[in-house]
């Protein structure tokens, strides 16, 4: 067994170079650098490394990971790891050839976003005022899904806004996305009406209130202050605050999550006239084949509107009956 050591400090360079040079986000790195310690790991197993594995080497290696019986498209996202490393190593002089430049990946399965009608999150609004502890819990809770729905923000874009972008009745916000790539992104009557009354609350809160801390410590910073390592509301609580939104208006929690909003923002924005460019610009794709994806959805419910309301399209009708 080769001892993994070496190609573990290569693939720590690697992710220095991404985040200072591309810019690569957080939870990118994060992902090359599991993808990278499995196959380094696997390389040292089998007596390799990245300075001699081959492309036979690399795709074993990717035999292997079906053989594991991972998802497509995981095994997709661990070739083009594998890819941007080999290209780094052949750049920085530690190989000649790049091995896997010529390896076709097994590709995405294309799968149509999960949605939900405009009837759907009018009933999740609807239901949101019903759903916390206090006034400052449901203003909080308020503002956030208004926000997401009005602008089709990203989760983690979303819990950490910071609060110096929303102050002065903003009618357009500034989204640092992926990357650090911004973006303004406008914000309709309703959504601006539910952040004026949060952010009201938020510096208003009484001296010693749980929020008051929050606000004079680690949250000052942020929108949604909250007790984490970040200072602000993770992911995950609002994740689950969605689900519960759901239950309450009545939809299968299962079928929601805060991506699945973002799908509904861009599929309803469609629905409207939009644009196809502008969505691009307002989700923060980086390529217009991402955001095509919502035309697909279309079309599917185009469909279903011909087959369930046209009148030709129920069952064969007799001579007589067509002219009753």
């Amino acid at each position: 067994m080769a001892d993994p050591a070496p190609d573990m400090r290569r693939i720590s360079a690697f992710l220095d170079a991404q985040a200072a040079e591309s810019g690569a986000a957080r939870n990118t790195l994060l992902a090359y650098g599991r993808d990278l310690r499995d196959f380094c790991e696997w390389m040292a197993r089998a007596g390799h490394s990245l300075q001699d594995v081959t492309r036979d080497g690399i795709e074993d290696y990717l035999s292997h990971c079906d053989a594991q019986g991972l998802s497509r498209a995981t095994r997709a996202r661990r070739l083009s790891s594998i890819r941007q490393i080999m290209r780094f190593a052949q750049d920085e002089g530690w190989r000649e050839d790049d091995p896997a430049v010529r390896i076709s990946g097994p590709g995405r399965a294309k799968r149509l976003p999960r949605t939900l009608d405009r009837a759907e999150v009018q009933a999740m609004l609807d239901a949101v005022p019903r759903l916390g502890r206090g006034e400052t819990e449901r203003a909080r809770n308020l503002a956030l899904f208004e926000i997401l729905y009005a602008t089709g923000m990203r989760v983690s874009e979303l819990v950490g806004l910071p609060v110096s972008a929303c102050r002065g009745d903003p009618q357009l916000l500034l989204i640092r996305g992926k990357g650090g790539k911004e973006r303004m992104v406008p914000l309709g009557p309703p959504a601006r009406r539910a952040l004026q009354g949060w952010l009201a609350i938020r510096d208003n809160a009484p001296e010693g209130s749980p929020l008051a801390r929050l606000v004079a410590g680690q949250g000052a910073k942020w929108l949604f202050p909250a007790a984490s390592a970040e200072g602000h509301m993770t992911r995950q609580a609002f994740h689950g605050l969605v689900g519960q939104i759901a239950a309450a208006a009545g939809i299968d929690p299962s079928r929601v999550s805060p991506h699945v909003i973002r799908h509904a923002f861009a599929t309803h924005l469609l629905e409207g006239g939009a644009d196809l460019r502008a969505i691009q610009t307002l989700l923060g794709h980086a390529d217009l084949g991402t955001t095509e994806i919502y035309t697909h959805v279309m079309d599917g419910r185009m469909r279903d509107l011909v087959l369930n309301h046209h009148p030709l399209a129920g069952p064969p009708q007799e001579e007589g009956e067509r002219n009753e």
